[in-house]
């Protein structure tokens, strides 16, 4: 048969007699580098909790191609990272009309992806 599966749908999956690892460090990575952020200081939070993002702030708008690729590469993130649903899901609101802060909330969170790109789910 073909044994194990170790990579499956862009999962890393180690299976080992306790339990089964699922973690996306390969495309954290990955990400992190096609969006230019190696340089970028990581961070120990996805947001922060005193965040209000709104429609139309003031701040100047951003093309909304580019935010959209932004943000959605983190939400396919959420299957293995839980910790990150929140914030990507409060940003991913803002598709149309995007304005600088929310762009500078989605630059956040792949500053704490790239904190955390070993961060993983554990199944017993």
């Amino acid at each position: 048969m073909m044994g194990e599966p170790n990579f499956f749908l862009g999962l890393q999956i180690k299976q080992t007699s306790n339990g089964i690892m699922i973690h996306q460090q390969k495309y954290v990575k990955e990400l992190i580098k096609q969006f230019r952020m190696e340089s970028a200081k990581p961070i120990d939070t996805p947001i922060f909790s005193s965040t209000r993002l709104v429609m139309d702030d003031g701040s100047p708008s951003v093309e909304e191609k580019s935010y959209m690729r932004m943000i959605v590469s983190p939400l396919y993130l959420t299957t293995s990272k839980p910790d990150i649903v929140f914030s990507v899901g409060l940003c991913a609101r803002f598709q149309s009309k995007s304005k600088e802060t929310h762009l500078k909330a989605v630059k956040r969170i792949l500053r704490y992806l790239k904190h955390t790109p070993d961060l993983a789910s554990w199944y017993p």
